[in-house]
């Protein structure tokens, strides 16, 4: 036990704040994430709380200590020369290779959630304008440019569903099934997971990771802080911020490169 073997013998009642501090430190001396020191912190102070409520201690040593911060994790994503060669594997079925590269460019060149893609109905595209209608959080719409690409890829999907056997026509989302019904969450999940299984630096497969991939590349290439809140339709710019940091760690890799005492 670390106060017995730094302090000698020590009762309950003797612990003090001090203590509790230096053991925190030898935590982190012996690499200790402050995850983890946070939650035995957590764990302590829900013991000395109960000890004070039941009268069996007058003092808690927790009271004043500051616990460790805990670094926002960065988001993932996919670096810009490895995100064109992620490509539908040949699986012999027309529709599935169409559907999943068509899932991807959407996601990888509007940003747009799991959600609002599921949601996103024929009449909310505008092939001739270059837009999207996007229906976000808390019904907040949005509008969203896309590429002269992915409409011409959208248009091939279309063409492709009109021959299946079911009235793609009075359908009224885009994204369906071959059966004719709506996609649904786990369907894209599905198939963007098997997509990004290609690239082996992810510990994520998911569709949010390319909505990290989207907004760090517009921020690379020099796109407005604002104008990517926008695009994604977060409500504040503090959501929209952890992208730069991102940013500030590429400036980092080029400055440790390029600098004479880097």
């Amino acid at each position: 036990m670390f106060i017995e073997k730094m302090y000698g013998k020590t009762e309950i009642q003797q612990i003090t704040h001090v203590m509790v501090r230096s053991w925190m430190v030898s935590l982190m001396d012996e690499g200790i994430s402050a995850r983890s020191i946070n939650r035995k912190i957590s764990t302590l102070k829900s013991f000395f709380r109960y000890g004070l409520k039941a009268n069996t201690l007058t003092y808690n040593p927790i009271l004043g200590i500051t616990t460790p911060k805990i670094s926002k994790r960065l988001p993932e994503f996919i670096p810009e020369k490895e995100i064109g060669m992620i490509k539908p594997e040949d699986s012999g079925d027309d529709f599935d290779i169409i559907i999943s590269d068509l899932i991807l460019s959407i996601f990888y060149s509007t940003g747009i959630r799991l959600s609002e893609l599921t949601e996103l109905e024929n009449d909310h595209i505008d092939l001739a304008a270059l837009t999207f209608k996007v229906k976000g959080k808390r019904n907040k719409e949005r509008i969203i440019p896309i590429t002269r690409q992915l409409a011409l890829q959208i248009e091939k999907y279309r063409s492709f569903c009109t021959d299946l056997d079911f009235d793609y026509g009075n359908q009224p989302f885009l994204l369906v099934t071959k059966s004719g019904t709506r996609v649904y969450p786990k369907f894209i999940y599905r198939v963007v997971n098997r997509l990004l299984s290609s690239v082996p630096s992810l510990s994520k497969k998911s569709p949010h990771i390319l909505r990290h991939t989207f907004a760090t590349h517009l921020l690379n290439q020099g796109a407005e802080l604002n104008a990517i809140k926008e695009l994604l339709g977060h409500s504040s710019l503090a959501a929209t911020q952890v992208y730069t940091h991102n940013s500030v760690e590429k400036l980092k890799r080029v400055y440790q490169r390029a600098h004479p005492r880097a």
